[in-house]
């Protein structure tokens, strides 16, 4: 990408209050295409707060959210999705009474903007049933295509939000603590995905993780919020192995000795 171009995504002095609180201070940030970029910090850093202010959920108070070098600060989480912003949450955001397949599905038809009123007569769309199932195979969930999404245990959840993200096929990726919740045996099958979203030079990638063993497999940087700031961004190996962050975020107390 030449060096004139805007970043696919960047964040300029981005800041929200809550009353007397500063959540989120001021953090600049650009993201380059084909990058994956780890979030991380202690409790209380403000690192999901950061999130939902770059996918639209909260309203920052000052400073900019820019896509491709546009300012989409003042637009609603839906147009931010529209433009290319695909959020996967902490907490699950599905249709808990329809279908696993139909969760997808309807992703699919919102991607495509054939409408969403269109749920019983699912048989006659069938190139969307096929892509749905697609999906379903690649998050493990092709089995229970037929069950509603209130019925799969939470990690079966986590899995469906990831298939319904890749189906509206965003430029911008973001997975909020995507292991949360999964057993074991789940818990590749959703590694394994990101690293295939990560292959693609196309797409950009944000992960707010606590597990550092995720964080060293996936990251290509990393950068550190704490109290709301920004205080390391970099290379993972130099930032992990960084003072501030070994004492703010790992606990490693510098010794006075």
């Amino acid at each position: 990408m030449p060096a004139s171009s805007p970043p696919v995504l960047e964040t300029e002095n981005l800041t929200i209050r809550f009353g007397g609180h500063v959540a989120v201070d001021s953090v600049s940030c650009r993201y380059e295409s084909g990058s994956l970029t780890a979030i991380v910090g202690p409790n209380g850093a403000g690192k999901t707060t950061y999130f939902n202010m770059i996918s639209g959920q909260l309203k920052a108070s000052a400073g900019q959210v820019r896509l491709y070098g546009n300012d989409i600060t003042g637009l609603s989480a839906p147009a931010r999705t529209h433009r290319g912003i695909g959020r996967a949450f902490q907490l699950t955001n599905l249709f808990p009474n329809l279908s696993v397949l139909e969760n997808v599905r309807l992703a699919i038809q919102s991607r495509r903007g054939i409408g969403l009123n269109l749920l019983t007569r699912a048989s006659s769309f069938g190139s969307l049933i096929e892509e749905a199932e697609t999906l379903l195979d690649r998050t493990n969930l092709l089995e229970r295509a037929g069950e509603t999404a209130a019925a799969l245990p939470h990690g079966g959840q986590r899995r469906l939000e990831v298939a319904v993200l890749l189906a509206l096929e965003p430029d911008v990726l973001m997975f909020d603590e995507p292991t949360a919740g999964m057993s074991a045996d789940e818990v590749p099958v959703i590694l394994d995905l990101i690293r295939e979203i990560k292959g693609d030079r196309t797409k950009t990638v944000l992960l707010v993780e606590h597990k550092m063993d995720v964080v060293r497999s996936l990251a290509d940087r990393i950068i550190v919020l704490h109290n709301g700031a920004l205080v390391a961004d970099g290379p993972p190996d130099e930032v992990i192995a960084s003072p501030i962050v070994q004492e703010a975020y790992l606990g490693v107390r510098k010794s006075h000795a």
